[in-house]
């Protein structure tokens, strides 16, 4: 490999981007493809595009026939999760399982507590304080849960400003149409706010706030796994 190659997959790791080193096993030649690149004239962009949702190293072949071999690198997908709530207690074994990394941020001190949630990162502040600092990236989820518009429309608004690959909020249809309005005074158009995952989670009849966080979580990984209009730029770090 590279230096260039191996100090462009550095820079991504350290940036959580998605990446995929290319090497032909016939020559050798090899090129660094970011996620947020524009590959979509690339001979192999829909293997490129397959390999960035499904995160899955492969041998695939190119026009001339010739093996070559993707070895995909995304990041650790995170939940940032705003309300230390029943729902967000449910979502952490969940989240374990799954292999994301769960963040909880809630200013409400009797709530946001480790023993109500051990082992996870929890910030028991005001979004404002935390989320800037966190940096929602294009592999990390947002799920707004106190059902409180004090602490959760500063904090959509901040998503709705990022590249989150999904961002849920909960509340009844009525109590989601009050939060448009407000998000529009803040000067958010509908086509904006329709990332908005709202009534939260997949329509399964969830009730219990187990059930609710599966729900959740459905939706969550359909959106990881099914995203295709990551945002890209020009420029791909290639060489032969």
């Amino acid at each position: 490999m590279k230096f260039e190659h191996l100090a462009a997959l550095n820079r991504a790791r350290r940036n959580r981007e998605a990446v995929i080193h290319a090497t032909d096993l016939e020559t050798g030649a090899g090129e660094v493809v970011r996620e947020a690149d524009d590959w979509q004239g690339h001979p192999l962009a829909n293997e490129l595009a397959l390999r960035f949702r499904s995160g899955k190293s492969a041998i695939v072949a190119d026009e001339a026939g010739r093996d070559v071999f993707l070895k995909v690198e995304v990041p650790a997908p995170r939940l940032v999760v705003i309300g230390a709530v029943h729902i967000s207690q449910a979502m952490a074994p969940i989240a374990a399982l799954a292999d994301y990394e769960m963040i909880v941020v809630d200013p409400r001190t009797a709530f946001a507590t480790p023993e109500r949630f051990p082992g996870l990162a929890l910030h028991a502040d005001w979004p404002e304080d935390v989320l800037p600092g966190l940096g929602l990236d294009p592999y990390t989820a947002f799920a707004a849960l106190t059902h409180d518009p004090k602490i959760d429309d500063w904090a959509i608004a901040h998503a709705l400003r990022s590249e989150c690959f999904y961002i849920g909020a909960l509340g009844s249809r009525k109590t989601h149409g009050k939060r448009l309005e407000r998000l529009a005074d803040m000067g958010f158009a509908p086509a904006q706010t329709d990332r908005i995952d709202a009534p939260i989670g997949a329509d399964i009849g969830a009730a219990s706030p187990a059930e609710i966080a599966i729900a959740i979580f459905a939706n969550l990984i359909a959106a990881l796994r099914r995203r295709t209009d990551t945002a890209r730029r020009p420029g791909t770090e290639a060489a032969a």
